[in-house]
């Protein structure tokens, strides 16, 4: 059995849960604050605190997460990110009072007061640029700091910059950009086979779902004689799959995938080329 860790509450919790449905991995829970549920035979999901996932998984109570890549930064764990799972982007970034003189975290003046609710990672960075600071540990809304005085500096995430900029602040510099990732000891499928397998397994599963949700399946019958077009128009992953229509004269039947972002431009360049019987659908999973 494989225990997975994943965030109990937040955005996080919902695309986490989201993406393990679409694995095939249901999260089925005896009620809404059930500690744990079954993701199948194989996997049990333990629900905690996003930012504790990564100390479960260190300490070897869970066998995977997933978490903000942030969190496990901060944590100093030794961990593995075994898959970027895209959701949850982020930025950790330096930010001054818009009435600030300050342009670049260079011109920070020593002993600047900064506040944050990711201490080590602050000081890892000012620290690596040799920057004297004073750190300002907060628990939440770091933003408020300097408009209380109790720090001339914050370092918070944004996903916008919207909520920095509703409090008066500007970004002068961005420290790392966080992702949800799922999340492994390192050594652990060495120490265990079969765990190693499932862990393996699991990365393969969340990784197909990953990759089908920016694409589309795309049929069409096409003109023989405009296949070389039809080729520059859908070169698929790996060229369209061209095949012959039983009785299908002048046409051929092309299948490819195609990325959701520009299908409605595919599509209008097929139609120009005399394609018809024109199909597009959805993809569950992609294994390359």
């Amino acid at each position: 059995m494989l225990r997975i860790a994943l965030p109990n509450k937040g955005r996080l919790a919902e695309e986490a849960r989201e993406l393990f449905n679409d694995a095939g991995l249901e999260v089925r829970a005896r009620g809404e604050r059930s500690l744990t549920a079954s993701l199948g035979g194989e996997f049990e999901a333990l629900f905690v605190r996003a930012q504790d996932i990564p100390e479960f998984v260190a300490d070897g109570a869970a066998d995977a997460g997933v978490t903000g890549w942030d969190l496990v930064c901060e944590s100093e764990r030794p961990l593995d990110s075994r898959l970027d799972l895209g959701f949850g982007k982020c930025r950790l970034v330096v930010a001054v009072r818009d009435d600030s003189p300050v342009q670049t975290v260079d011109e920070l003046a020593a002993g600047s007061r900064v506040a944050t609710v990711f201490p080590r990672i602050t000081h890892a960075f000012f620290k690596a640029r040799e920057l004297a600071i004073e750190l300002v540990p907060m628990s939440g809304a770091a933003e408020i700091a300097p408009h209380l005085g109790i720090a001339d500096v914050v370092v918070d995430l944004t996903s916008t910059g919207s909520t920095l900029k509703v409090n008066g602040l500007r970004e002068i510099q961005t420290v790392m950009i966080s992702t949800a990732r799922l999340i492994a000891a390192p050594g652990a499928a060495e120490r265990n086979a079969g765990k190693g397998q499932a862990l393996t397994e699991l990365s393969s599963a969340l990784e197909s779902v990953l990759r089908a949700r920016g694409q589309r399946y795309l049929m069409a019958n096409v003109p023989r004689a405009a296949l070389e077009q039809v080729k520059g128009v859908i070169p698929g992953l790996n060229g369209p799959t061209v095949i012959d229509i039983l009785n299908g004269g002048m046409y051929v039947a092309v299948h490819a995938v195609v990325p959701a972002a520009t299908i409605y431009r595919t599509v209008a360049s097929l139609k120009t080329l005399g394609a018809e019987g024109i199909l597009v659908t959805r993809i569950e999973r992609l294994m390359p």
